[in-house]
């Protein structure tokens, strides 16, 4: 039979300082005690420190509250200790899914939300993480006790209701096994649909818009959809391709995303419904590994109006991730794909994490996660990373 055992959660609180840590262990080292979890949390220069020990005999607790005080009255910090007992086995599992909130601002009745909805469902929150907080708040979960499933539903609906993005992810090692990114590139990697401009300089833009917004929505088989607008572009000159080129818009945070994780060594590709002759060159510009994208068909320098066989389509994107994963030596469960359109589906489907950026209604329900913010870099913080070590990277490199 398991004897109990005696529990101390110590708590020190006040303005931070160097060396808290350090003379708080050093005390504790005086008693027969073992160390079982420890948080330490500043914020704006307030300190909460926590540290749960256990022991196998009662500990003398009066020598260790004058221990304690003593130590915190010297360093003009608050010491609270609360006295529990505990089974050796008896911890509870912890971190089994990660709840990534993203809100701009973040309120707090959608934190109170979120949270009450962990809640209900059973779960406990064990910690809680900030991971941003400019341009948007970003706040991280660590959940213990849920059905993955049930909560992504819950939250789903808590994240609708309240105007903020809540991504669900298993825990563990998981997401750190992330080795390859795919991103879709009109209205995600890039602000703009590079068609639409093509069709401007046509004098067709209209007729195209049109034609593209059923396909997104999926309306429209995006094959035929797309035949059918670069047939409006026959006549164009060819150098206005380079002229739309030179004109693109990287979503912000594009840069940063890209340069954050192949210094972590991911590679990266990108599908597109659009063009090699605009795509190609901006991926060698970002240092992109490995692109798939439409063929123009031109003669005598201007647009026949076809394009050539094998069209990217929806079936075509995902074929795509499949191959740069075989080219990467990594598997499906290892890739994230990011997207907006319905011809994004099939990759998103495919992907260990599918992100829905800024996507249509239909996109962001088949998607593992959906994010409503404007800044492609907020997908780091899905796979764990701060802001601030992001920040701290690019200063190294400087």
């Amino acid at each position: 039979m398991n004897r109990l055992r005696t529990t101390l959660l110590i708590t020190l609180t006040g303005r931070d300082r160097p060396g808290v840590t350090s003379r708080l262990f050093g005390v504790l080292a005086g008693f027969p005690l073992s160390v079982v979890d420890i948080e330490q949390v500043v914020i704006r220069g307030r300190l909460v420190l926590g540290v749960l020990t256990s022991s196998d005999s009662p500990p003398d607790l009066t020598a260790i509250y004058q221990a304690v005080t003593a130590l915190a009255a010297d360093l003009g910090l608050e010491a609270e200790i609360t006295t529990g007992s505990a089974e050796p086995s008896a911890a509870a599992p912890r971190g089994q899914l990660h709840v990534t909130v993203i809100g701009s601002p973040l309120l707090p009745d959608a934190v109170a939300a979120v949270a009450g909805r962990i809640a209900a469902s059973g779960a406990n929150i064990d910690r809680i993480t900030r991971l941003a907080s400019d341009p948007v708040t970003c706040l991280e979960l660590d959940v213990s006790g849920a059905d993955p499933a049930q909560l992504r539903d819950a939250l789903a609906l808590v994240a609708a209701d309240r105007g903020v993005d809540v991504a669900v992810q298993r825990g563990g090692l998981y997401r750190r096994a992330m080795r390859l990114i795919v991103m879709d590139v009109d209205s995600t990697l890039i602000q703009d649909e590079v068609i639409d401009l093509l069709a401007a300089h046509a004098g067709c833009a209209a007729e195209v818009a049109k034609v593209t917004e059923s396909a997104m929505r999926g309306e429209l088989d995006f094959a035929a959809s797309l035949r059918e607008r670069v047939a409006l572009l026959a006549g164009l000159d060819s150098a206005v391709v380079d002229s739309v080129r030179a004109s693109l818009r990287l979503t912000p945070g594009a840069r940063t995303l890209i340069r954050t994780l192949q210094r972590l060594g991911y590679k990266c590709g990108i599908v597109s419904g659009g063009f090699t002759s605009v795509i190609e060159p901006l991926a060698r510009g970002l240092g992109i590994d490995y692109v798939a994208a439409n063929t123009l068909e031109v003669t005598d320098g201007k647009l026949t109006g076809k394009v050539l066989d094998p069209i990217i389509d929806r079936d075509g994107k995902t074929q795509a991730l499949r191959r740069f994963a075989r080219a990467a030596g990594v598997p499906l469960s290892q890739t994230v794909a990011v997207g907006d359109g319905a011809n994004d589906l099939g990759m998103i489907a495919a992907a260990g994490l599918g992100v829905a950026f800024n996507a249509k209604p239909m996109v962001r329900n088949a998607a593992d996660t959906a994010l409503n913010v404007p800044y492609l870099d907020t997908i780091l913080y899905l796979l764990g990373i701060s802001r601030d070590a992001v920040q701290a990277a690019d200063q190294a490199q400087d």
